[in-house]
């Protein structure tokens, strides 16, 4: 498990950071929000899923959509804008999907795919009661009214989703404790009738293990989970580069956070053998990747005007509505 735990951590990282070296080149078409420090939540937790379980994410959701088991060829290309990426070279770095993986995508407007996992939990618990849906977003996004009223709808309804916010302490460049009366957001998932945890966001094992431990009571029956998972970003809000020259926070905060790396923590437990195997393939599969997305087509211009709407629709005959 560790060895599988350290590919999916190391890919992540290392994908990043070739995103981050790329992206001064302008060959990157979209913004890119980077996961870099964050990289464990959405390993540990999807580390408990099954196939059939599926997630939706924000804007910051490279991690969430390799950890699920996203296209890695398709996301680069979608990142360089071209036909090959996974919406067609039109989402880009924000609007990641692969429904084939479980991942239903992301979205840039904040707070918005906490609805739709709602909804979608609601279909599953109809349809395919042994699955789940497992919802991210950050701390800023509990200040949407969406979260209390789909925490609500989720309690009344009994829906089979864990809800998992990546507290990083910030909402963009504001820290939690200038944004929220009180900065205990599992209290007022508690207060909602969501039985919460609040869990370190670099113990990808303890997470793994406590998503293990929530879900199965979720895929029982039991109703929604609410998880608050402390953890920090390295990088600046959107970019690749680092942002303490805005005063807003100081480079000595993050540094307990990159002590405590789980990236490099699970690769110092490994035999030194399989660790140098991982990192080479990964190292290959990430090469290969850019270089898929090099050699795409941009979309034709007859693209334009598509995938704007739906254009077909199924009508009901009256005994089946």
């Amino acid at each position: 498990m560790r060895a599988q735990l350290y590919r999916s951590l190391y890919r992540i990282r290392r994908l990043e950071e070739e995103v981050a070296r790329v992206y001064a080149t302008d060959k990157i078409k979209s913004p890119v929000h980077l996961s870099i420090g964050q990289e464990a939540v959405s390993v540990g937790v999807c580390a408990a899923l099954r196939p059939q379980d599926v997630v939706f994410g924000t804007y910051r959701g490279h991690a969430l959509y390799l950890a699920k088991g996203g296209d890695l060829n398709a996301m680069v290309a979608e990142l360089y804008g071209k036909a090959t990426g996974c919406t067609k070279g039109k989402g880009g770095s924000m609007h990641l999907i692969d429904p084939e993986a479980g991942v239903m995508g992301m979205s840039a407007v904040v707070g918005t795919t906490i609805a739709n996992a709602a909804g979608y939990a609601y279909a599953l618990k109809h349809r395919r009661p042994d699955a789940v849906v497992v919802s991210f977003f950050g701390d800023g996004a509990t200040e949407e009214g969406v979260f209390a009223e789909t925490l609500n709808f989720a309690v009344l309804k009994q829906l089979p989703v864990l809800f998992v916010c990546e507290n990083n302490g910030y909402a963009i460049h504001t820290p939690q404790i200038r944004r929220q009366g009180k900065a205990d957001i599992c209290a007022r998932a508690e207060a909602a009738g969501v039985p919460s945890a609040r869990l370190n966001g670099n113990d990808v094992v303890g997470l793994a293990r406590r998503t293990e431990e929530a879900l199965a009571e979720v895929r029982t029956g039991g109703g929604p989970w609410f998880f608050e998972v402390a953890t920090y970003r390295w990088r600046e809000h959107v970019g690749p580069g680092e942002d303490y020259q805005l005063g807003y926070r100081a480079a000595a905060e993050c540094g307990p956070w990159v002590a405590a790396d789980p990236v490099r923590r699970l690769g110092d437990a490994l035999p030194a053998g399989e660790r140098t195997g991982i990192e080479a393939e990964v190292e290959t599969e990430i090469a290969a990747a850019f270089a898929f997305a090099e050699a795409s087509p941009f979309p034709d211009s007859a693209e334009l005007m598509t995938d704007i709407f739906k254009e077909e629709f199924d009508v009901l005959t009256a005994a089946q509505r």
